[in-house]
């Protein structure tokens, strides 16, 4: 049988955190900025977590993670 690979998109977008969960950048926050308010873009700022009902296709991509 040949290995499991992962995505190389999902290696370079997610982190796997020591608890299990999986750690996101926020979108919308690339490009077209001058029209977006600052309040806006504050709230974008840092990372967050992959929601719950995503995790399913976390596991799919990163096979090597034991999501």
């Amino acid at each position: 049988m040949p290995k499991m690979k992962t995505k190389s998109s999902a290696k370079k977008r997610f982190r796997v955190r020591p608890g299990g969960t999986v750690k996101r950048g926020q979108a919308f926050k690339r490009h077209i900025l001058t029209k977006k308010t600052t309040k806006n873009k504050r709230h974008l700022r840092g990372a967050v977590n992959v929601h719950e009902t995503n995790m399913g296709h976390m596991a799919q991509m990163l096979p090597s993670a034991g999501l």
